[in-house]
């Protein structure tokens, strides 16, 4: 290995704060790009069924996002 401990591996001497936050900032990019479309697809099914139901005279679903 390495680095001869943990604590040698946290620190990088002296540059541990650098590099842990940079993997700590890519990791919640990579995060938010994988769950931005995903909620967006949702949000545009939700819409689409609901012009859907209100063209063909049904009462639009409920909005369960508002519900506590």
């Amino acid at each position: 290995m390495y680095f001869e401990s943990l604590s040698a591996a946290l620190t990088m001497d002296g540059h541990g704060a650098f590099v842990w936050s940079a993997y700590a900032i890519t990791a919640v990019v990579l995060v938010g790009m994988l769950v931005a479309p995903w909620r967006r697809q949702r949000r545009t099914l939700r819409q689409l069924t609901g012009l859907l139901k209100r063209e063909a005279g049904q009462p639009p679903p409920r909005d369960r996002s508002r519900e506590v």
